[in-house]
């Protein structure tokens, strides 16, 4: 090359170069002119959405398309409460929409941001993200009250609406503070990337801490979710709130949740998903006094908000390791509704006071034909431990219904039954053998703190222990006819005597009555403890199913060995032996009347059923003085009339019945009764320590015949502590005859 073709070719070089960086100059001026309009129209975007004051500190580009931002803060209008502050954010950019002037931010990072978010009795500094742009507050009717679809669906759709397409989350702080609540959300690293989310997280809500996993996706357009939440560090993840309200304590290894969409329908939304939990536990004292755990849980679900009410529908599935069950709940409020002040354009405008008046429940609950050692497997540790391990063939169904108005608690109606295939067997007992009741075994007795009162043997070996035919018969119908008027047929329970003490109860709101048939104390005396739990309460329900429906004991046996375990006297009486307390019918002969089982007679009988329910308050049987208080008496007479028409007793032994028992044993002298004063008039003895006729559960006040009375209990027909019995049984038998005397005329 020639050296002016040289020439030429630096020169043009030159030029071409000059223009190259005068260009990138102009570009790159051009270019921060542009971050800084897209800033500030970022910033009246937000600003025109959000009632907020959006700050940006000092931008800069740091490569060619990526962006530092130096301090961020978000302050609701109106307020010095700072809601968002971050020390920087880094974004990347699209040049192409930067220079059409319509910017297009990805890849966003947020590093050292601090949430924090309040609420006090009138006000917060966050309740403008849960609406929608352009959308009010929920509008609550206040003549309906709540509408907790709308609710819902208000939070949910702003949750996925603010919820970024893509971002990465460094130091990331939460904190929230109410007058009744306090939370603090730590988050190391927290990353959105096309939806797929992970982090972990440092939780504590309300001194509840935990470690927390995240992973997962999220579809926000389609509102559709699959998270996966699991506790780090190998420790559970145990859920606050449920344990400052009601004091339950409930955790799980690894939950997921998936959320398939949702639909709003005028007020009501409907949301599908499943759920599904390992190693799920619930710990409560009135549940149970150990943990409650499924291994392997999950539903799916398909449930309903609306106005006051919320539901579990059709469609619904829970799943217990390989047994399924398909609920379906309904949950209504009942708000208070008074009529206002009058107002001659609405005279009968009525309004919801901000109370509720009831709540009514519905639940029906019906399980897949279940082979019988899935249906084992499912049950949840900790609720049947004397029935762990057991085995069996055939199969299984669970069925059970159940209605309540909370205004009206004697609405109450519960249905619950498990059938059973005509092959089931059980092949394995668990930790306990169920048949155990058919050979003589070791009974221990426990006080009610659950120390061990006394060891016996139940079986021929005992001195004490009484064969069923060498028992008083008048001893057997007694206690039949007062404990459990349908022993000897049903099979195990009398629903509505059930019912009955459940609605006592829920009014009580504590364990107040126990409506125990004969088969349910007796399981409970022999297998169970005397904790006055749920879990208890269910785990007897089934041992007694299963005793009763496969025949492993017969009702003679079972009533033999009642007979010979349970308390009849107070725990502290010392026998000369040393031995402590009165248990079996010998014994409980022996202490009260000195006599052998078989010699009891019908008004000695008739005494020993009724202290059964509560043997340690058998002196409050009788006055100062010795003799039965007016509500024994009133029991006496009420027993002996049942047993005369159900062909028990002659009914001439019922009529000529003598309310009064003599206590010829040792009873007499550790009951301390007091020489009664000579005197010609005796003043009127005190009963208020008795609680007349509460202590029968499962009383049959009709005949044998008389299905709709056959679970009745006598609270409902009692004499009040101040009537006398004699008229208040008067007045009834003549009712009685007169309605006699109307069917005949018809």
């Amino acid at each position: 090359m020639n050296p002016t073709a040289k020439k030429v070719l630096f020169w043009t070089l030159g030029t071409v170069a000059v223009l190259l960086l005068v260009g990138l100059g102009v570009f790159l001026i051009k270019r921060q002119e542009l971050l800084q309009y897209a800033l500030r129209q970022t910033k009246q975007k937000v600003e025109k959405r959000y009632p907020v004051t959006l700050t940006l500190g000092p931008a800069r580009f740091t490569d060619l398309n990526s962006v530092q931002i130096e301090g961020v803060s978000l302050v609701p209008t109106g307020s010095a409460d700072t809601l968002l502050t971050a020390r920087s954010l880094n974004a990347s950019i699209s040049l192409r929409s930067l220079f059409a002037r319509r910017p297009v931010f990805s890849n966003l990072q947020i590093v050292r941001a601090r949430l924090t978010a309040r609420k006090t009795a009138t006000s917060d500094n966050y309740g403008f993200l849960l609406k929608k742009r352009g959308q009010t507050a929920v509008q609550r009717d206040t003549t309906k009250g709540t509408n907790y679809g709308l609710l819902a669906n208000q939070l949910l759709e702003a949750a996925f609406d603010n919820l970024p397409e893509e971002a990465d989350f460094r130091d990331f702080l939460v904190t929230y503070e109410s007058p009744r609540h306090r939370a603090r959300l730590t988050m190391p690293q927290f990353s959105i990337e096309d939806g797929d989310i992970a982090g972990r997280l440092s939780v504590v809500v309300d001194s509840v801490a935990n470690e927390i996993g995240l992973s997962g996706h999220v579809e926000a357009s389609d509102y559709e979710a699959n998270v996966q939440v699991f506790g780090a560090q190998r420790r559970p993840v145990q859920l606050p709130y449920v344990q400052r309200r009601y004091g339950a304590r409930v955790q799980f290894d690894t939950l997921r949740l998936s959320l398939t969409g949702k639909d709003l329908d005028k007020d009501d939304l409907t949301v599908r998903g499943s759920a599904s939990a390992s190693n799920f536990a619930v710990n409560h004292p009135k549940l149970a006094t150990s943990d409650i755990r499924v291994r392997r849980g999950g539903m799916d679900f398909v449930a309903t908000l609306g106005q006051n009410s919320a539901s579990l529908d059709k469609g619904s599935v829970v799943r217990l390791n390989r047994m399924e069950l398909y609920p379906q709940l309904s949950v209504r409020l009942r708000p208070e509704i008074k009529r206002v002040r009058p107002d001659p354009a609405m005279p009968s405008a009525k309004a919801y006071t901000g109370k509720l008046a009831g709540l009514l429940v519905a639940m029906q609950v019906e399980s897949a034909e279940t082979k019988a050692n899935d249906f084992f497997d499912a049950l949840p540790e900790g609720m049947f431990e004397a029935l762990e391990g057991m085995q069996g063939t055939g199969t299984l169904k669970y069925s059970m219904s159940a209605a309540l108005d909370m205004t009206r608690i004697d609405s109450l109606k519960f249905n619950s039954g498990l059938k059973k295939s005509s092959d089931f067997r059980i092949t394995r007992f668990g930790r306990v053998d169920l048949r155990k009741l058919n050979t003589e075994f070791e009974y221990t007795a426990f006080n009610d703190k659950g120390d061990t009162v006394k060891t016996f043997p139940v079986g021929p070996s005992n001195p004490d222990f009484v064969p069923f035919d060498q028992v008083s018969s008048y001893l057997k119908y007694a206690i039949i006819t007062a404990e459990d008027p349908r022993f000897f047929t049903h099979k195990g329970f009398m629903e509505k005597a059930f019912v009955k003490s459940a609605i006592q109860n829920i009014k009580e709101k504590r364990f107040a009555r126990g409506g125990s048939t004969l088969s349910m104390q007796l399981v409970k005396n022999v297998f169970l403890t005397r904790e006055k739990v749920v879990a208890r309460k269910i785990e007897e329900a089934l041992i007694v199913w299963l005793i009763e429906n496969t025949g492993l004991v017969s009702k003679q046996r079972m009533m033999e060995v009642y007979l010979n375990i349970i308390e009849w006297g107070p725990s502290r009486y010392r026998w000369p032996s040393g031995e402590r307390g009165v248990y079996g019918v010998k014994e409980a002969a022996r202490f009260y009347y000195d006599k052998q089982p078989a010699n009891l007679n019908l008004e000695e009988s008739l005494y020993l059923a009724s202290i059964i329910p509560k043997p340690k308050y058998a002196r409050y049987s009788f006055d100062a003085y010795g003799d039965l208080r007016r509500s024994t008496r009133y029991f006496f007479r009420l027993i002996a009339d049942i047993m005369a028409r159900r062909g028990y007793i002659p009914e001439g032994e019922a009529e000529g019945l003598n309310r009064a028992v003599s206590l010829r044993g040792p009873a007499r002298q550790f009951m301390n009764f007091a020489a009664r004063p000579d005197t010609t008039r005796v003043a009127a003895t005190d009963s208020s320590q008795f609680d007349p006729i509460n202590l029968i559960d499962l009383l049959n006040v009709g005949g044998p015949d008389l299905d709709p009375a056959a679970d009745e209990g006598v609270n409902t027909t009692a004499p009040r502590q101040d009537e006398e019995p004699a008229e208040n049984e008067t007045r009834r038998e003549r009712r009685r005859r007169e309605r006699e005397r109307e069917n005949q005329q018809r």
